[in-house]
């Protein structure tokens, strides 16, 4: 009896916080869906008819933010008054996301279209959350036509792949994506890089083992369950953008992406020019990173973080 009450125990203290998150989340759902009906709503899910439902959701999770993790938002004035891509490094939950979607909004009464994977479609009972809040899948078309309609986008190249397998040196696992770099280019929008500072130590993934990569690499699916949920101090900074500018040549962006670096990425003779374009953004976010965040992280830093008198 001991030991499966010392389990059971262990248990709740890992995931107790991950799977409150979760029932919260479903949770908003389920009110989203009482308004839709009490108020026989059919407008679009992103129109202002929505706005009162959004600005009580997002009331909520900045609340929770405040209390749980001392939420704080720097940079906001570095947000372009038009469209432009958002591009962050991916904790193992997003959560710290979902906070600066909330205060973003409340602040500026902005939403800011999120570029999710594909599993979380498949996921049931949440399909008016994704709508309202604007989550979309990442094809070029649907981000293109949102940042042609002024709204913010956000993606993590990162994703769930960087949410598995980074760790507490808060590597960015990227690959091979540079895709929101050639949206950027075609839409003549700006990049605005994005990082929240103790994220991996508030929410953790086991360590990397060769089976679940293989296994996540198979299925796209994260099998590998978060814990954690300890109340460290959360800081979301968001960098100075990265302007579209119609006048430089690729040869005057190869001289300003290795002005601080000397890698080059050349294909076929001639460098491209939204590989670069990629490659300075990841040396953006990278710079947030060296800049805000203790390598290692530390929990225990990162919860003494929460008596900082931080100038805001």
């Amino acid at each position: 009896i001991v030991i499966i009450s010392m389990t059971i125990s262990t248990i709740l203290v890992f995931f107790i916080v991950p799977l409150t998150i979760l029932f919260f989340i479903y949770l908003t759902n389920v009110l989203l869906l009482i308004y839709q009906r009490n108020g026989e709503v059919k407008a679009d899910p992103l129109s202002d008819v929505w706005d009162s439902a959004r600005k009580t959701v997002a009331s909520f999770w900045d609340i929770y933010a405040r209390i749980w993790h001392g939420y704080e938002l720097h940079g906001v004035e570095n947000l372009p008054e038009g469209p432009g891509i958002v591009v962050y490094y991916h904790g193992a939950i997003p959560i710290d996301y979902l906070y600066f979607l909330s205060r973003l909004f409340l602040w500026k009464k902005r939403l800011c279209l999120s570029v999710a994977d594909n599993f979380v479609f498949r996921l049931p009972g949440l399909k008016l959350l994704l709508e309202v809040t604007g989550v979309m899948p990442g094809t070029r078309e649907e981000c293109l036509s949102a940042l042609r309609n002024g709204h913010l986008v956000s993606i993590s190249p990162g994703g769930v792949r960087e949410a598995l397998f980074s760790d507490e040196s808060y590597q960015l696992m990227w690959g091979n994506r540079k895709g929101f770099a050639q949206v950027a280019l075609d839409a003549k929008v700006p990049i605005i890089p994005m990082y929240t500072q103790n994220v991996r130590e508030g929410y953790r993934m086991f360590k990397e083992r060769r089976f679940f990569r293989q296994l996540y690499e198979s299925t796209r699916l994260p099998f590998t369950p978060p814990y954690g949920g300890l109340p460290v101090k959360f800081r979301t900074y968001i960098g100075e953008p990265i302007p579209y500018d119609p006048n430089i040549t690729t040869d005057e962006l190869v001289e300003k992406v290795t002005s601080d670096c000397t890698l080059l990425y050349c294909v076929s003779g001639y460098v491209k020019v939204n590989i670069l374009l990629s490659f300075q953004t990841k040396t953006a976010v990278q710079a947030l990173i060296k800049k805000h965040q203790t390598i290692p992280g530390s929990i225990w830093k990162a919860l003494l973080d929460r008596f900082d008198k931080h100038c805001k």
